[in-house]
């Protein structure tokens, strides 16, 4: 699969994505960085078919009204640290994936990775 990291989440989340064989990005990567429009991360969601992994409600919202991002992993889990966030992760990839290949929005929070749409 081949994802996309929001800015509101660590880089370090883009190595165990890549340690399982994804091609990800992370907003650092892009032109704009961090900086880049809600707007450009969905419209390279969709032409490069990237899960947009974002913390931002805005993309929720988008997604349901517009189907833009193309698919969205929403970050739920409020304050935690970024090692508390990659375990989080490491934890449940392999759910995320599963549920990415059947749905187009899921959900994780500190408890469950929900599939939502």
């Amino acid at each position: 699969m081949k994802f996309l990291v929001d800015a509101h989440l660590p880089p370090s989340l883009c190595a165990i994505l890549a340690r399982r064989g994804h091609d990800v990005n992370h907003t650092l990567d892009l032109p704009a960085k961090n900086a880049t429009k809600d707007a450009i991360l969905n419209q390279i969601s969709v032409d490069e078919q990237r899960v947009l992994i974002s913390k931002d409600s805005d993309f929720f919202y988008s997604h349901l009204v517009l189907g833009r991002p193309w698919k969205l992993v929403l970050v739920k889990t409020g304050n935690m640290s970024k090692e508390e966030l990659c375990s989080l992760f490491e934890r449940h990839l392999s759910e995320i994936e599963a549920a990415l290949e059947q749905h187009t929005l899921v959900e994780i929070n500190r408890a469950a990775v929900t599939p939502l749409a």
